[in-house]
């Protein structure tokens, strides 16, 4: 199955870009703009990279709190209809069988067969992480594997030190999950099978100041990302690459203008399409 190249919409990726500073650097402009370039398919996937942030927000409105992060594909409005008049479509597959599961264990008339061993916000994770499992789209069953690690790792780690139970902060299963809870190592045991495992554990172990963490953090986010999508150029894969490190830019900008600036500036560098197209020439 051959992929859509999207030539012009990569060459314009880097005036888009560099038209934003930090204080107004517009990730859902330029997101539409992408997504108005995009076969079906492929806006698909750029949904379904987004639906993380409706994750988010349908955890934040059930627990009535007043938060709405905008680059959730669904509005505040759509989001009430999910939970109010359990409108599931608007929802990726897996996600919104866990939310139909726990509005219907809600419901005072439930089945009393119901029963839900795990937390709200695990299981809709978990669900979001089986949806980017089942993507066809390689940088999104890559990225799904990679995030989920990721965010298991920090929250292990933390965990760890808290003298709290690893098994109940981490997200799936498997045999990284495994090695988290039951491991006594310092890297967990995972040193030879993550490259990242040390740089992820120095950020939460060693680094006091918390924007100095965070930023180390997503270093990792950032060069994963790139990584992903080493040999692509003009596909999907190479914009979902560019999107995860534009929320990381925009990200940024609200935490730190100084980092938002430098990470903006390193976006920049790496959108030269004439660079690109002779990349591409070499492979």
């Amino acid at each position: 199955m051959f992929s859509t190249e999207y030539y012009c919409l990569v060459a314009s990726l880097r005036e888009w870009t560099l038209d934003s500073d930090t204080k107004s650097f517009d990730v859902r402009e330029i997101l539409d703009e992408i997504l108005d370039e995009l076969t079906a398919n492929d806006t698909k996937a750029v949904k379904l990279l987004y639906a993380y942030y409706d994750c988010e927000n349908v955890i934040a409105l059930r627990n009535n709190r007043n938060r709405h992060n905008n680059l959730g594909n669904l509005t505040a409005e759509e989001l009430k209809d999910v939970l109010e008049n359990r409108n599931y479509s608007l929802l990726p597959t897996n996600v919104a069988a866990v939310v139909k599961l726990y509005n219907e264990a809600d419901d005072e008339e439930r089945d009393e067969d119901v029963v839900l061993d795990d937390s709200f916000e695990h299981a809709i994770f978990e669900a979001y992480y089986k949806d980017l499992a089942a993507s066809k789209v390689r940088f999104l069953k890559r990225w799904g594997e990679f995030d989920r690690t990721l965010r298991n790792i920090a929250a292990a780690v933390a965990a760890r030190e808290a003298g709290r139970v690893i098994r109940d902060v981490t997200v799936g299963g498997g045999e990284i999950v495994a090695q988290l809870a039951h491991s006594s190592a310092v890297d967990f045991g995972l040193r030879g099978e993550l490259q990242y495992i040390d740089a992820v554990i120095s950020a939460i172990t060693d680094e006091t100041n918390i924007v100095e963490k965070e930023r180390k953090i997503d270093a990792v986010r950032w060069a994963e990302a790139e990584d992903i999508a080493i040999n692509d150029y003009f596909d999907i894969d190479y914009i979902l690459s560019y999107l995860v490190k534009v929320n990381i830019v925009a990200r940024w900008t609200l935490l730190s203008p100084e980092v938002g600036r430098e990470m903006l500036n390193k976006l920049i560098a790496s959108l030269d399409a004439s660079a690109i197209v002779e990349k591409q020439a070499k492979q």
